[in-house]
């Protein structure tokens, strides 16, 4: 069931997961990520958590997998899989500071002895908490064209797929100020696609360090921060009541240590 991508594609992430940690690491002025690895238990492979819990980044965990196994776990799609990404999130200490959320991911299936099916997936969007400001919206959004210049349409059809996937139901309104999502990607040109799924990994940094080099030391007060943190509350429910990677994850057998890295150390209701 393997094909001649899937070590470059595993190379390709593991790559981006430290370039993204040196990223991180550069603005965080006490504290370092730590690396932690699983095995999974449903099948083969597994995955390494790198968290930090330092001064500019209250939490922020950049987690790498490639796991398989003798069935895919979800309805779309049934028989061997192998299954490859990156994901991450960030809580920021000071409140003026937006979550910022990544992931890209791979998955191949055997869907018939000598067929397989293969898509990609992935995106990256923002949300501020509480405090939202237009010039970083505006510089998010940039970049996420800038990733997709080359691929006419897909910054439209990626950024309103964003706004209609983060869409907090029982709020009636978004997760934040969006960014581009897509899922079961699969044009027909593997390799273009590829490269658009590499543009966009090559490209995540760029939209969120600028802003928070702008935003960490932003002045806030204890009112500032209880607002963070109701805001925060809404980040966990959507993960917890609507996410797909969170449903797949626990539904495929995942590490829940590294499922739930997405949730904010403080959160208030």
């Amino acid at each position: 069931m393997s094909t001649p991508n899937r070590d470059e594609i595993v190379a390709y992430l593991k790559d981006l997961r430290d370039n993204i940690i040196a990223g991180f690491e550069s603005v965080e002025t006490r504290g370092r990520f730590e690396r932690k690895t699983w095995p999974y238990a449903k099948g083969h492979g597994g995955g390494e958590m790198s968290v930090l819990r330092g001064e500019v980044f209250e939490k922020a965990a950049v987690n790498w997998s490639g796991v398989g196994g003798a069935s895919f776990p979800m309805p779309d799609a049934n028989g061997p899989f192998f299954a490859t990404g990156v994901s991450l999130i960030t809580h920021m200490r000071n409140p003026k500071a937006p979550t910022v959320h990544f992931n890209i991911r791979y998955i191949e299936v055997e869907t018939s002895p000598g067929q397989t099916r293969r898509w990609l997936g992935g995106g990256f969007d923002l949300t501020p908490m509480g405090f939202p400001f237009e010039e970083d919206t505006r510089h998010f959004h940039g970049v996420a064209q800038r990733a997709l210049a080359d691929f006419p349409g897909l910054y439209e059809k990626f950024s309103a797929q964003a706004r209609d996937y983060f869409w907090i139901k029982h709020y009636g309104h978004e997760r934040g100020v969006g960014g581009i999502f897509f899922d079961h990607w699969s044009s027909g040109d593997f390799a273009r696609d590829l490269a658009m799924w590499k543009s966009v990994g090559n490209n995540f940094l760029d939209s969120i360090l600028p802003i928070y080099r702008r935003r960490v030391g932003e002045p806030a007060t204890e009112a500032d921060r209880q607002t963070q943190l109701l805001k925060r509350a809404h980040y966990v429910e959507f993960n917890l009541l609507y996410d797909r990677g969170t449903k797949f994850g626990f539904e495929s057998g995942g590490n829940p240590e590294a499922i739930l890295c997405s949730m904010p150390p403080l959160a208030a209701w």
